[in-house]
């Protein structure tokens, strides 16, 4: 088996006596989706920030293709290849569609932003913006500025940003939030793609999206793993469904 393209091991995190995350030890394969599920208060969001770079953990490691990355900051991470979508968006709401997934290429290629008045003129940049905006369904919406898009329409604007970076793996924090059912419908088929242009780490409360999209499901209760598996494991666990899951597996 491949080893992964992310990975933690024991990760711990406390805020004086509680233990927002203890020993969590997870990884993501390539051409994977795996899912972290559990209820509210159970550490996820504690999790991501520490795998992201935005928490330092009290104990344990983050790895990226095998390398520990600990000690590295957000933007080390990024350049590392890992790439968070859907947390408080940093669009810049009176620049384009396509601007915006400009300035995402031109940020991975560690060019000078002083370069973007041009840069709609400049294949190097324009090329890959207008795939990456393809890819997430936005070709129509070019030239509308980022505030005049739909909540969905700019959560796409978020994926396409991140495509332009070519991860090595997303993080995607609650994609479906506040997406109606054509929406959620929408992104379940984008993301089902996505997974083999780089494996994706979902956050998600949408039981119905994570049972259709998830290769494995991590479920995190009181800062622990207490299961990992498949989607019918999951369905089938008699402490998943006591702790989290109920009716709706």
């Amino acid at each position: 088996m491949a080893d992964p393209i992310l990975e933690t091991r024991k990760l711990t995190k406390r805020f004086g006596a509680l233990a927002a995350n203890e020993d969590v030890s997870i990884d993501l394969r390539s051409n994977e989706i795996h899912a972290i599920i559990g209820p509210n208060g159970a550490g996820k969001s504690t999790l991501i920030k520490q795998i992201c770079g935005g928490l330092k953990p009290d104990s344990g490691d983050v790895l990226i293709s095998g390398e520990t990355v600990t000690a590295h900051n957000t933007q080390q991470r990024s350049a590392r290849g890992l790439g968070r979508t859907f947390q408080i968006s940093a669009l810049a709401m009176q620049d384009s569609v396509l601007e915006n997934a400009v300035l995402g290429v031109i940020g991975r290629l560690g060019k000078r932003l002083s370069l973007f008045s041009n840069a709609l003129k400049n294949s190097e940049f324009v090329e890959p913006a207008l795939k990456a905006l393809e890819q997430a369904g936005l070709e129509k919406q070019l030239d509308y500025k980022a505030s005049e898009l739909s909540h969905g329409e700019r959560r796409q604007l978020e994926l396409a940003i991140a495509l332009t970076l070519s991860p090595k793996a997303f993080i995607m924090d609650e994609p479906m939030a506040g997406l109606g059912a054509g929406g959620t419908k929408q992104m379940t088929e984008v993301l089902s793609e996505l997974r083999f242009q780089a494996p994706i780490l979902l956050v998600e409360h949408d039981m119905d999206a994570v049972f259709a999209l998830a290769d494995r499901i991590s479920v995190l209760v009181y800062g622990r793993v207490i299961a990992c598996g498949t989607v019918d494991e999951i369905r089938n666990d008699p402490a998943v469904r006591e702790a989290y899951l109920g009716n709706a597996a």
